[in-house]
């Protein structure tokens, strides 16, 4: 059989397994490159030189850098900072889906929907808006700021890293900008105005089935609390966090159920209930710490003999188990921080989180008691730092559940971590040196100012994305190559021919954006684009229009939440499927006729 005929049948069999995710997306990618060496129609040199490529490496290195910036609290901070500044709940609803466009223009989609999602929450409540009428637009926002630079989403880098291989040069950092910016700004209107009307007043489920924890957290010398009242301090409007306690420092007496008037004052301890990730938040934005946790991570030599590193500190949930030498106990009585050098910052017990007082009210004090002298029973859920050695000898008496590590957030790091990853995408968008190199030194930087363990570097790559580029990357050299693609596009040329260059450049859109809703994006733009650049060539057009309509097209998932920004909001939104297609529909037709408008004057024809 010819290796035209054979290019062309493994090119249908992926894309029907793109489509219809019979087998995960990688291993069809790694199934299709498997098939082009065992055919002999690739060299194993060719094939594997795409698994070094500077569009992997960069991809990769992005992957790490945005986490860099989620640990260090950078995302965070600007949604917070942003929730306290604003004072309209409806424009502030607005200003954060702006942020998240801005924001997602240069880190990953998903990770700014998943950490805006509880702010944009937050707001949605305090404007009187249900839930469901914000979600979804906070992950379009997300997907419409991906559009704005070469870095946006891996789909760009893709797109840009095949483009060489058809003659043509990479993207621009900020080329996309020039279509993106419109549908972005125009897309973001219709969110504002349009979006609303078509989505049903649901409630969200966004905290279910998360452990709400009590925590003793005193106001710390230059927090931003003292001389706030609970009200003015927003820790239950924008963090989430009941305040049940406060006992002010050099007095005996605890204000159970404070008031919303209650002055904050420094030395203040106060008693807070809420999830695990709101607590952490609110420690490292408010001023507000953990006294057994500073003696855990700044102990004198006679205290503790092995202080834990930065960098080297785990935060796990761990249950308190029968038999264990804790039960009946206070953590001061049983020494805990010196036994096994670790700090309890938390505590969940279900009697204690789901009876917890209403404002203003007195409990006794036996439901609100210090963390330090509270007896553990059999079932309680301890929040534990400490130490990796620490933590892997907690022994028998409690059971570790979960590492909730990678939630903690230091922004004592925020401005190195923003200082590198600023300082790549200034080096690498101005052109001083090539984006991926910039981003590698970035990501090198990173592990060894210990802004991020290399455990969790690696853990933060999307693999299966990366072999799915790589796979199609060499995929893509293979179908050039052999003739298939000069194949394919002169059958297609001469069918499109008749609707000239803007009917071209529509048909490919609409193509593309139907093929991006059941496969993932990078796939139907590594199918869509040597096919768009051979038909533009046969017909004697620019290819570069139609490679920007293939790019932004790619992204265009907003008809069906099968795009993973879609699924993060999807449950806690309480949507259905035909939700999208009603909201998401018209948003694609938005960006379709912006598109159409500003590609041929950008790039012509």
């Amino acid at each position: 059989m010819e290796p035209v005929t054979l290019i062309l049948i493994l090119f249908v069999a992926a894309l029907v397994l793109f489509a219809t995710e019979w087998l995960p997306i990688d291993v069809t990618a790694l199934c299709l490159l498997s098939a082009l060496l065992v055919l002999n129609l690739i060299s194993p040199k060719v094939a594997f030189a795409s698994f070094g490529s500077d569009t992997v490496l960069t991809l990769a290195s992005l992957f790490v850098l945005t986490r860099v910036l989620l640990r260090a609290g950078v995302i965070e901070w600007i949604g917070m900072t942003l929730a306290r500044r604003a004072g309209n709940p409806t424009a502030l609803l607005r200003g954060l889906l702006g942020t998240v466009a801005g924001v997602s223009a240069f880190t990953s989609n998903t990770a700014t929907t998943a950490v805006f999602l509880p702010v944009v929450a937050g707001a949605s409540r305090r404007a009187g808006i249900p839930a469901s009428r914000a979600l979804m637009p906070l992950a379009f926002a997300s997907i419409l700021g991906g559009t704005i630079t070469v870095i946006g989403t891996s789909t760009n880098l893709v797109v840009s890293g095949a483009l060489p291989a058809s003659g043509l040069k990479p993207l621009g950092f900020f080329e996309l900008a020039w279509v993106g910016v419109p549908c972005a700004v125009i897309g973001l209107a219709y969110l504002f105005f349009v979006a609303p009307r078509l989505l049903p007043a649901r409630e969200t489920e966004l905290a279910e089935g998360v452990r709400a924890y009590l925590a003793d957290l005193t106001v710390a010398p230059a927090s931003p609390l003292i001389g706030l009242t609970l009200r003015e301090s927003g820790l239950g409007r924008d963090y989430g966090l009941t305040v049940v306690a406060v006992r002010r420092a050099g007095t005996t007496d605890s204000s159970y159920g404070p008031g919303p008037d209650f002055v904050l004052q420094e030395g203040d301890s106060l008693t807070v209930e809420g999830h695990t990730e709101r607590i952490l938040a609110g420690k490292t934005a408010l001023g507000v710490v953990s006294r057994s946790e500073q003696k855990l991570l700044a102990p004198s030599a006679a205290e503790v003999g092995a202080a834990a590193r930065p960098g080297d500190v785990r935060l796990v949930e761990a249950v308190v188990m029968p038999g264990s030498n804790l039960l009946g106990r206070t953590l001061r009585e049983s020494q805990f921080r010196e036994r096994y050098g670790a700090s309890v910052l938390a505590l969940h017990r279900r009697s204690r989180t789901l009876d917890r007082p209403r404002m203003g009210s007195k409990p006794a004090p036996s439901m609100v008691e210090r963390l330090g002298r509270t007896r553990l029973q059999i079932g309680d859920v301890l929040l534990v730092q400490g130490s990796a050695a620490r933590i892997d000898a907690l022994g028998e008496h409690l059971v570790v559940l979960g590492d909730l590590t990678e939630q903690v957030r230091d922004l004592r790091r925020a401005p190195l971590a923003l200082l590198l990853f600023v300082g790549a995408v200034l080096a690498g968008g101005l052109g001083l040196v090539p984006l991926a190199v910039a981003a590698v030194v970035a990501v090198a930087l990173s592990v060894a100012l210990r802004l991020i363990t290399p455990e969790e570097a690696y853990r933060s790559i999307e693999w299966p994305i990366l072999v799915l580029v790589a796979c199609m990357l060499a995929f893509g050299t293979a179908f050039e190559s052999s003739g298939a693609a000069k194949v394919l596009t002169t059958a297609l040329s001469g069918v499109l021919e008749p609707l000239g260059p803007y009917g071209l450049l529509a048909a490919l859109f609409a193509v593309t954006v139907a093929l991006t809703q059941p496969m993932s994006n990078q796939a139907a733009a590594l199918v869509m684009l040597p096919l768009a650049i051979g038909t533009a060539n046969a017909l004697g057009y620019d290819p570069r229009p139609f490679a920007i309509g293939i790019t932004v097209a790619a992204s265009n998932s907003f008809i069906t939440p099968l795009e993973p920004s879609c699924m993060l909001v999807y449950g806690p939104g309480r949507y259905t499927f035909l939700d999208f297609v009603r909201v998401g529909a018209g948003l694609t037709v938005v960006t379709f006729v912006v598109a159409m408008l500003i590609i041929p004057r950008v790039w012509p024809f």
